[in-house]
């Protein structure tokens, strides 16, 4: 199944040396996207992205930007939200079935190549999805839920089989 946002670059086209890939969405794209994420909207998607081979696989870096609508958490009004992500990928021909390993703050996120292209589309959508709050909420929100009788987790005392011991204790 092809993604809503598909930019695909074909291996055979990407050299040694770094060549630089802007993409947008289209209208389409972004309703669709939208849809998929289950956001209101997506006003705009778009990526920079500097594109090169090297010895471990295709390396992508860049930065992917966006305007998103999402609903608050909590009372469903639409909110605005903007999306300024780095991205550091290295697309690889097959990821092993190895154990996980700790990357360093420079590691590349690897990704395996799907076909003979890689498809910067998705990646500048996966970007996107991953910077989403996924539990966004409006300055209105902690009294809607106050009045809903929410306490807020500050304010949380869980009950303990001990609690009361203490005063006992203290009475003796």
């Amino acid at each position: 199944m092809t993604p809503e946002f598909s930019r695909p670059e074909r291996l055979d086209a990407i050299g040694a040396g770094e060549r630089e890939v802007r993409i947008a969405a289209t209208e389409a794209e972004r309703a669709a996207l939208a849809a998929r994420f289950g956001v209101l909207s997506v006003a705009r998607l778009d990526a920079v992205l500097a594109v090169k081979r090297e010895a471990a696989g295709i390396a992508v870096r860049g930065r992917v930007t966006g305007a998103v609508v999402q609903a608050c958490s909590v009372t469903g009004v639409p909110l605005d939200a903007t999306i300024d992500e780095p991205v550091a990928l290295l697309f690889v021909e097959r990821l092993d079935d190895q154990e996980e390993v700790e990357l360093d703050e420079g590691a590349l996120d690897t990704v395996e190549i799907e076909g003979g292209a890689v498809d910067l589309g998705e990646a500048a959508a996966e970007t996107m999805a991953l910077a989403l709050d996924p539990f966004l909420r409006s300055p209105d929100a902690e009294a809607v839920l106050r009045e809903a009788g929410v306490i807020p987790e500050d304010e949380h005392r869980p009950f303990s089989p001990l609690q009361g011991l203490q005063s006992l204790l203290e009475k003796r």
